[in-house]
């Protein structure tokens, strides 16, 4: 049994303190860790897992079983599926995650002030955090090795779903921390499938500094509501592509293709196309071509299905729903300021592109459009912490305090002033 697994779960509050006081101790070893431990440590976990192939699998199978005599749906069951190909890319985010320059004590902005002294700032990890997701037990790893990484401790709430994977998963974890030197409650894992440990967690703001959710839109909006600690999060991805009539049109359609169909469940999916009218009628028939091949659904204005017989008039509610699915709002606009006048009344934040090639256009659009991402002729699927270079991500914010956009390293510090004297005092 891991060290965290000792501890008694019945009573849900007591247990949840515990291991708060754990998460808030481990974390003041963690400030002073250094980079080749964390890096160590990232290394065991990646051993342990190739190692421990079957157990893993094993208890995955528990999982399933549980799963499919509930009736969870095929979409579920294949998410917390631990397959041999998944097992491989656990493995491989860690050593991704291990190759990744380390933030914590990057000290930078020196500068004199007239006293002589000179001020920075020096970037440190957050704390504690708490993570609660749902469905995918690679999740554990991922969010372990990120949080380790930058020099957090952390508390992980799984799915009950697959309560059997996190469980094994948790040992590992605890194994390898225990083997690179580092406090094993550095990375703590929730025995308990009792809803009430979430209600806990969110609320303990004397031990955990920010709380990341992922998973559907009724868990993070109940976290959002009930949380007495900061969170990191978005609840929609509405994001939005307009092709303006300066356009390469050959490039705009295949943005538009792109960013629909690459993959339909992810939150920086377009979920609206904006056409301005000028050029409405010859690229709208071209992207609907396109889009009839993946059987995309096209739900348009009423201009748009004067152009398309095939689209179905858009409901209002099309306008603000995030289909995650083969299905695509359409509609014309009269220019920038039209495009951006709906992206700022629908938009949730996520991520929004413009297709043009006009330079002042385009810099219109970055500094007026308020979302965490902003793109000029890119499919907005490249909204990724991999893409961006992060190396990895925990996850997308769309808040605009402490982070913004895809979530990796630096997202999970923060900074503090330094400040550099040879006795100098205040006059």
């Amino acid at each position: 049994m891991s060290e965290q697994g000792k501890y008694d779960t019945t009573d849900v509050v007591a247990y949840m303190n515990r291991l708060g006081h754990e998460a808030r101790a481990a974390s003041v070893v963690m400030r002073r860790v250094d980079s080749g431990i964390k890096n160590r440590a990232l290394q065991t976990m990646a051993r342990l897992i190739d190692e421990r192939r079957d157990a893993l699998i094993e208890a995955n199978g528990e999982d399933l079983v549980r799963a499919r005599a509930n009736d969870l749906s095929d979409a579920m069951v294949d998410r917390l599926a631990l397959t041999t190909p998944r097992i491989d890319a656990m493995i491989e985010g860690l050593e991704q995650v291990t190759a990744l320059p380390d933030p914590v004590g990057e000290v930078d902005g020196l500068r004199y002030r007239p006293s002589g002294i000179q001020v920075g700032h020096m970037r440190v990890p957050l704390g504690v955090i708490g993570i609660i997701f749902e469905s995918r037990p690679n999740v554990t790893i991922e969010a372990a090795s990120l949080c380790l990484k930058s020099g957090n401790a952390c508390i992980l709430r799984g799915g009950s779903e697959a309560a059997a994977s996190n469980r094994a998963l948790g040992e590992i974890i605890s194994e390898a921390l225990i083997m690179a030197g580092l406090p094993a409650t550095a990375v703590q894992v929730v025995a308990t499938t009792d809803r009430a440990a979430v209600g806990q967690l969110i609320t303990m703001s004397e031990f955990v500094d920010v709380i990341i959710p992922r998973g559907g839109k009724s868990l993070i909006a109940r976290i959002s509501r009930d949380a007495r600690v900061p969170v990191i999060k978005h609840l929609d991805g509405i994001c939005h592509v307009y092709i303006d009539a300066t356009a390469d049109l050959d490039m705009a359609v295949n943005i538009a293709e792109n960013a629909k169909t690459h993959r339909y469940g992810t939150c920086n999916t377009m979920e609206t196309l904006l056409i301005d009218a000028p050029v409405a009628a010859e690229v709208l028939p071209r992207i609907a071509e396109r889009l009839a091949a993946h059987d995309v659904e096209m739900r348009g204005c009423e201009r748009t299905c004067a152009l398309l017989p095939q689209a179905v008039t858009a409901s209002a509610e099309d306008w603000d729903t995030e289909y995650l699915a083969p299905i695509l709002a359409i509609r014309i606009v009269d220019g920038i300021e039209a495009a951006m006048a709906h992206i700022e009344r629908h938009s949730s934040g996520h991520t929004e592109a413009i297709i043009t090639e006009n330079y002042s256009l385009a810099r219109r659009f970055m500094a007026e459009v308020d979302s965490s991402s902003v793109m000029v002729n890119a499919s907005t699927r490249f909204a990724d912490g991999f893409e961006y270079g992060l190396g990895a991500e925990i996850g997308i914010s769309t808040d605009k305090l402490h982070a913004r956009g895809p979530v990796g390293l630096e997202g999970l510090t923060t900074r503090k002033y330094v400040v550099f004297g040879e006795g100098h005092i205040r006059q």
